[in-house]
């Protein structure tokens, strides 16, 4: 069939977030804050991308990035908030995750890392901060090549050269391939004073020092890597960033004293810094000031003249584990992993179909997807099955009353739904089923949709 739902959800939930009327062991515990005293005043930085990938960019072939360290709550689907540490953009507010930062193959690519992890915006026991840049050779780090550093007793004390509570660091490097790339802390150790608990590049990671650096091919920004067959509509690019939270390492940095990192334990899951149902909330939601991106995919079907290209998913990760990321009833093809197109020798396609991304640690995967009318049921066009009876459904609150892209029809009384010009939605999770919870909460993970709308022209926000 092609993609009949019953569970289907908006991808404008707009006014308050929803309710989770379930109060988990983390309050009791005192390990994440729930306190309004605590919560942001200033949203994060907003444009007029409402959905997929919103691009943080600079003035091409030499652009400029200052990513400013910075601390603040996020909300969880639990009802608590999580302190993290973030990058943000300039003299931004806070952020989770950090900007994602386009820039175009050539560009010779400046980041300022600014840490302000001093005075009044310091955390308890404030450490340096270093940035690496995972796939970009020859970064520079103030002119130097960046390489990790070593006390003078040979041990590691970070992976780049670091800036310190109120200094910076200028990285530099030419992005020299297209591709979809993770920027994250390298660590850094404090040079004088008393040493900070949190230099390791693990927590600093672990707390949100992390984001998304897309480079675009030369061949155009409509491509992901210099391949005719990577291309994809600009209109339908999204991004599902995958990491974890363990709630008693937050709480140590947040009182300053000192985690032991073999007790790690994650208890939350996110994808783009948010849980469901947030996740599928606009980016730049109202209630989500400090956690700008979502991860809801709107498209529409295939069509060889009106809508020939298909979508893109930029998948990476954070984690410290795998993440089994699975589109249901909608494989994805694999053109990329790690910045490098499948392809071998003269340039021969070995891209595959993928029915779940497997994400490791630190990978970043590039997919293309569609979806395709391929039986085109409709009303004239019935599903040759008998329709069950009413008192032998669950309606979903995303049910349109019809299993037919585009048609919506009543609804039973008592009965409401978040349908909006009868679009179909498909479920996309983590399959590692633990990951879908919340400390023990069930589906508040890493969960989005494909949202698929009717083809165009039609009535839908």
């Amino acid at each position: 069939m092609s993609g009949v739902m019953t569970m289907r959800g908006s991808a404008h939930l707009r006014g308050s977030s929803w309710l989770v009327l379930l109060v988990t062991p983390v309050l009791v515990a005192g390990t994440l804050l729930a306190s309004a005293a605590v919560r942001p005043v200033a949203a994060a930085t907003e444009g007029s991308n409402r959905i997929g990938v919103v691009c943080t960019t600079s003035s091409s072939p030499n652009p400029t990035f200052t990513l400013t360290t910075r601390q603040g709550y996020i909300n969880l689907a639990d009802g608590t908030t999580a302190y993290m540490w973030g990058f943000s953009e300039g003299g931004k507010p806070f952020q989770h995750p950090g900007p994602t930062l386009c820039v175009n193959e050539g560009d010779t690519v400046t980041v300022v890392l600014s840490n302000a992890f001093t005075g009044t915006s310091a955390p308890k026991k404030a450490p340096a901060v270093s940035i690496v840049f995972p796939g970009q050779e020859n970064v520079l780090a103030d002119g130097a090549p960046s390489q990790p550093q070593f006390d003078g007793s040979g041990n590691l004390t970070s992976l780049a050269q670091a800036a310190q509570p109120g200094g910076s660091v200028s990285y530099s490097f030419v992005a020299s391939k297209p591709g979809t790339f993770l920027y994250e802390s390298g660590g850094g150790q404090l040079t004088s004073g008393s040493p900070s608990p949190f230099s390791s590049p693990q927590i600093q990671v672990r707390m949100g020092l992390f984001g998304a650096l897309i480079v675009r091919p030369a061949m155009g920004a409509n491509f992901v890597y210099d391949r005719a067959d990577s291309q994809f509509n600009p209109d339908t690019e999204f991004m599902i960033l995958l990491s974890e939270i363990d709630p008693y390492l937050n709480a140590k940095v947040l009182k300053g004293t000192a985690f032991n990192m073999n007790t790690y334990h994650p208890r939350y899951w996110l994808i783009n810094g948010r849980q469901f149902p947030d996740s599928i909330a606009d980016n730049f939601a109202s209630w989500l000031p400090t956690q700008p991106y979502g991860s809801i995919a709107p498209i529409h079907p295939y069509d060889a003249t009106a809508n020939p290209w298909p979508a893109v998913d930029r998948y990476l990760s954070v984690g410290s584990m795998d993440f089994p990321f699975h589109p249901h009833g909608n494989n994805g093809k694999v053109i990329g992993r790690d910045g490098s197109p499948l392809a071998a020798g003269a340039g021969e396609d070995m891209s595959f179909d993928k029915f779940a991304v497997n994400i490791g640690p630190g990978q970043t995967w590039d997919l293309l997807f569609d979806w395709k009318d391929n039986e085109g049921y409709s009303p004239t066009n019935p599903v040759p099955a008998s329709e069950p009876d009413l008192q032998n459904l669950t309606i979903g609150m995303f049910y349109s009353g019809s299993p037919y892209l585009g048609v919506q029809e009543a609804m039973p009384p008592g009965i409401s739904t978040l349908n909006e010009c009868g679009e179909f939605y498909i479920i996309a999770h983590n399959h590692a089923l633990h990951q879908l919870t919340s400390w023990g909460v069930n589906m508040t993970g890493p969960i989005t949709y494909t949202r698929v709308d009717p083809p165009l022209p039609n009535s839908c926000p």
